[in-house]
């Protein structure tokens, strides 16, 4: 609707859902480093009334340029990924945490609800109404937070420089292994968050109800499956795990990208690669829980979480110079089945030098 109003092309409209997955990733880095050191309980509740104001904003800009400056400060939702997962993970002992991150890990329905109720409010009442809505449930949880919340016995505030931990972790083989992955299986979850809905209506015409219902469909389907990856990891094995998704997404997205409709084998690809994708997503989790040090988890989460969300930054503008330069998505699709690919040869290889927890 928006991409309507400002008379969008394919490629603006791309810019306009990128450019907040692009700040809350970077973001992810920072934060990551200041929960090591201050703890999740405080830097979560920040990161609640902070995103307050750009979703109020939201509510009231009517111009390209404003969405894109509102946008960009949304991103600091974005970055609470990189808060949660050191926060739960001094919870548990090492062979629960990735059941339980995957668990924290569907905090991402909160897309897939979204998808379903902004609309919704927008359509019964007004754009208004639907933001406003949003900033008071981000009010009401970071209220909540902040006078119930309070951090894990078991966690001790890193020490030393934030610098020195943040080098640490980007010293480290494994942080950039496990960044290449989440990169892939995370980018593309975000990719068809965002775009999925655009990409139902141009390519099968369907209405934008019902696109960003199944797109919803899409979110919740994959954000479900984080714990089953998360399970699977404590339980048979990440390294495992990983190999199959990556050959499950490679072999899915191919497919899709070569069905001229909308068939009911489509629609059950699309589905799988939601499953796929939520799995590789908890289990990449898991293994970031495991082979981290305590004082630095958030560091390493911050860059993992960083790449995942810069890979989910570039497929939707992707998806839009494709389309515009084609008519279709169907090589956008393609190459991200190519990348699954060549990551599941490179990291295939690597598994095999390497001794996972």
């Amino acid at each position: 609707k928006f991409a309507a109003d400002l008379s969008l092309s394919p490629v603006g409209l791309s810019v306009m859902l990128a450019v907040p997955v692009l700040v809350g990733s970077l973001a992810r880095i920072p934060f990551g480093v200041l929960t090591d050191r201050f703890g999740g309980h405080r830097v979560f509740t920040a990161v609640c009334f902070l995103a307050i104001l750009p979703v109020m904003a939201l509510a009231f800009v009517d111009s390209y340029n404003a969405f894109l400056v509102a946008g960009a400060f949304l991103g600091i939702a974005g970055a609470s990924f990189a808060v949660g997962v050191p926060y739960v993970n001094a919870w548990f002992p090492p062979q629960k945490r990735g059941l339980v991150l995957g668990i924290y890990s569907m905090g991402n329905a909160g897309t897939a609800v979204s998808g379903f109720l902004t609309p919704s409010l927008a359509t019964a009442f007004d754009r208004q109404t639907a933001y406003i809505t949003a900033a008071a449930a981000l009010l009401l949880i970071g209220v909540a937070f902040m006078l119930w919340g309070h951090d894990s016995p078991t966690w001790k505030r890193a020490k030393g420089s934030a610098i020195a931990r943040l080098t640490k972790a980007m010293s480290s083989h494994n942080t950039w292994d496990l960044a290449l992955l989440y990169s892939i299986s995370f980018g593309a979850f975000v990719a068809f968050g965002v775009y999925l809905p655009v990409l139902l209506k141009v390519s099968y015409g369907l209405s934008l109800t019902d696109a960003a219902a199944r797109a919803a469909g899409f979110v919740l389907l994959a954000t479900a499956a984080r714990p089953v990856g998360g399970w699977l990891s404590d339980h048979v094995g990440g390294a495992r795990v990983i190999r199959t998704v990556f050959a499950g997404i490679a072999v899915l997205s191919a497919f899709v990208a070569l069905q001229p409709s909308l068939a009911p084998a489509t629609t059950v690809a699309y589905l799988s690669l939601a499953f796929v994708l939520g799995c590789g997503n908890g289990a990449i989790i898991a293994l970031v829980s495991k082979l981290s040090k305590p004082d630095s988890i958030g560091s390493v989460t911050g860059i993992v979480g960083a790449c995942g969300g810069l890979g989910g930054f570039l497929p939707p503008l992707i998806l839009g110079v494709t389309y515009q330069r084609t008519r279709s998505y169907s090589l956008a699709l393609l190459g991200l089945s190519l990348a699954a690919a060549l990551v599941f040869v490179y990291i295939s290889r690597r598994f095999k030098r390497i001794k996972l927890a």
